[in-house]
């Protein structure tokens, strides 16, 4: 985990309204394609899940078919589409809209080079996401590998702007970890899968960066993660906001026909009709998130 000689191009005050001015242009020339979705909520063990339901299922699977049908080697990353670019952040690092997005404004922070989605995120990875974080209230988040949700092997983190459900109520994480001892790994009680939280300091003694980079080995150490091996033994989720960073440790990508990412286990989960979201509010969501990770220690 090396990479740190990155330099920062973002100029400070402009990610915002260059995502709108993107998004505006995405959308008038059809490189941005939306999936429409309808919302609800369902409460379980303490925890209010927002659960999208796909609108249009046959579009989803037409992008999802799309994808399959071209080169296995595509890399919709290098070359990326020139309509979604919304600006340079670093000399590593760019920021691109995602062109399937459901919750709106969702950007991706991508490497400029070819680097493996189930790689080791480094200083630059993490420098390059905070930029963006500093300039947008939002959850920051990396699917570690396949079974963690990834669906592009080029490496790339994201960030979806606060809040996300539609009713602007609060990240239902957010309760979990409101109370985190400073400056220590911990975990949580009431969450019923294997992950450390960290939470973040007021003020950083060194840069941002630095701090996030010594964090995020901390946690992947503290779910048995081997850090002297060239490339993570396990898949995980990453999980980041201005006050606090998540990891957890992911066993399958899905359960019961239900795919989980990073941003279900903030308390977003997306299924595909209102069939799949009676069964998942039988099966229970926390139920899901474990199914998916690991039973708490």
């Amino acid at each position: 985990m090396t990479a740190r000689d990155s330099d920062l191009l973002l100029e400070p005050g402009t990610l915002e309204k260059k995502v709108i001015a993107q998004t505006h242009h995405g959308l008038n020339c059809g490189a941005l394609q939306p999936i429409a979705t309808e919302f609800d909520f369902i409460e379980d063990q303490g925890m209010r899940f927002l659960v999208r339901i796909l609108a249009n299922l046959e579009r989803k699977q037409k992008a999802t078919k799309a994808q399959k049908q071209k080169d296995p080697d595509f890399n919709p990353f290098l070359p990326y589409e020139a309509d979604l670019f919304v600006t340079d952040i670093s000399r590593t690092h760019l920021c691109l809209l995602n062109k399937y997005n459901v919750v709106e404004n969702h950007i991706l922070i991508v490497t400029r080079e070819f680097e493996e989605q189930d790689s080791w995120l480094n200083y630059a990875d993490l420098e390059a996401l905070w930029a963006c974080m500093a300039e947008i209230d939002g959850l920051g988040f990396y699917n570690g590998g396949t079974r963690a949700g990834a669906s592009q092997r080029h490496k790339h983190l994201q960030l979806t702007p606060l809040p996300m459900a539609p009713d602007r109520s609060a990240l239902p994480l957010e309760a979990f970890l409101s109370d985190l001892p400073p400056g220590a790994v911990s975990n949580t009680t009431g969450l019923p899968f294997h992950h450390a939280a960290i939470a973040l300091p007021p003020r950083f003694e060194t840069t941002a960066a630095d701090w996030l980079t010594h964090a995020y080995k901390q946690l992947m150490g503290a779910i048995a993660i081997d850090l002297m091996q060239p490339q993570p033994n396990q898949p995980y989720n990453l999980l980041l906001t201005r006050r606090w960073m998540l990891a957890i440790p992911r066993s399958q990508e899905s359960s019961q026909g239900i795919s989980v990412n990073s941003l279900g286990f903030a308390g977003s989960l997306l299924v595909k009709n209102a069939a799949q979201r009676q069964e998942l509010q039988q099966l229970g969501p926390m139920n899901l998130l474990q199914a998916v990770a690991y039973p708490a220690i």
